[in-house]
């Protein structure tokens, strides 16, 4: 089967092996006459940016490349973005890597015109609508991982250094003009990186589903998410070069991002204060928080498990679909503790108090208070589930 399609849901999404080469037409259609190729310090001195870039510059269109960006972006790394850009003169902004490039680019384009700090854009209430529309400048997303879906959503996530808290920025208009998922820019990506980032488009489609909200939309989006990496994501983890695998999980990566716009839950909750705190992997922190968090859902959840159990091909129970991310995470070499992953003295007290105030905790099925995420901590450090 070709995997090869024009969608316009949530944006315009060019799919489909090879589609990079479109790059400098969609940057045009954009209206984008001076890009700012936004990458991480890696990609950057790599094949396949050098290759972006002459592109953009044998257009007509005078490419330069930042790539001042951490993997979990800092806000530091926003604004040194930010003063590239004006002192080049860019006009728009082509993100391109993973989720950290990704946020980086579209939180720079945002700020490229705003007179107030950043931080007064995080997705509290209405603050989005205090940003000047005008200001911000037109986003080309290119990912180059599959999992945090971050090319087809509205915000970035930011880590606020002073206090070590992850922030959402948000705005509509943050949403990348074109997307372009060309699995080929994927291929290269280590076994560990591909199954970090497929467990976090997982959870992404996971939580939303679980979410307490009604959005219909969502839930069928997010279903078939799971189903995409239930089949995919241990093929492109056995085999880099499985150019359908990773196709595929380039999809489940975009439906996670489209259907969270519904919810998310204490998976994030819990993973961003350790993230913030300990720099870990974001996806592979949401994929060793996962069973405990499902457990401790189970009294809201046990029904719709239920029917993501029999969507999979499973026994359509809690259990079973339990078992299945117990078996998930097995197979990939997901640690199961906190201590597995690298992480042996964390300040369980602190992270309790942050989990909760957490933009994502408010989508947990159960709610999320101090005690309940302290507890979900020590079970993650001991594997008590």
């Amino acid at each position: 089967m070709t995997l090869r399609g024009n969608w316009n849901y949530p944006t315009a999404i060019k799919f489909g092996a090879g589609r990079i080469a479109e790059l400098a037409d969609a940057v045009k259609a954009a209206g984008i006459t001076r890009p700012l190729l936004v990458t991480d310090p890696f990609l950057a001195t790599q094949p396949m940016v050098a290759a972006a870039k002459a592109q953009l510059d044998a257009a007509g269109l005078p490419c330069a490349i930042f790539s001042e960006v951490k993997p979990n972006p800092v806000a530091s790394n926003v604004e040194a973005g930010i003063a590239v850009l004006r002192a080049g003169r860019h006009d728009g902004v082509v993100a391109f890597g993973g989720g950290s490039a990704l946020d980086a680019g579209k939180v720079i384009a945002f700020m490229a015109g705003q007179t107030r700090p950043m931080w007064d854009f995080e997705d509290i209430g209405d603050w989005w609508t205090r940003a000047i529309p005008g200001g911000i400048a037109p986003i080309i997303a290119v990912p180059t991982t599959a999992g945090t879906g971050s090319e087809v959503g509205r915000a970035g996530v930011i880590t606020d250094e002073t206090t070590h808290t992850k922030k959402v920025i948000f705005h509509p208009l943050m949403m990348p003009k074109t997307v372009i998922c060309d699995p080929e820019l994927t291929v290269g990506m280590p076994r560990m990186i591909t199954i970090g980032t497929g467990m976090d488009a997982f959870a992404h489609c996971l939580e939303a589903y679980c979410g307490p909200f009604y959005h219909p939309l969502a839930d069928g989006i997010a279903l078939e998410g799971m189903r995409l990496v239930k089949e995919f994501l241990p093929r492109a983890a056995k085999d880099g070069t499985d150019i359908e695998a990773r196709g595929q999980m380039m999809s489940a990566a975009a439906m996670g991002a489209t259907a969270f716009q519904k919810a998310l839950g204490a998976i994030h909750a819990l993973s961003h204060p350790l993230g913030a705190l300990h720099n870990t992997h974001h996806g592979m922190t949401n994929a060793v928080f996962m069973p405990y968090v499902l457990e401790f859902n189970r009294r809201a959840i046990e029904e719709k498990m239920a029917r993501v159990a029999a969507y999979l091909g499973l026994k359509p129970s809690y259990s079973a679909f339990l078992d299945f991310v117990m078996q998930l995470r097995s197979d990939l070499d997901v640690p199961h503790t906190l201590p597995e992953f690298g992480v042996k003295n964390p300040d369980i007290a602190l992270m309790a108090t942050m989990a909760p105030n957490d933009p994502t905790a408010g989508g947990n099925p159960v709610p999320l208070d101090e005690s309940a995420a302290a507890d979900l901590f020590h079970r993650a450090m001991t594997g008590k589930i």
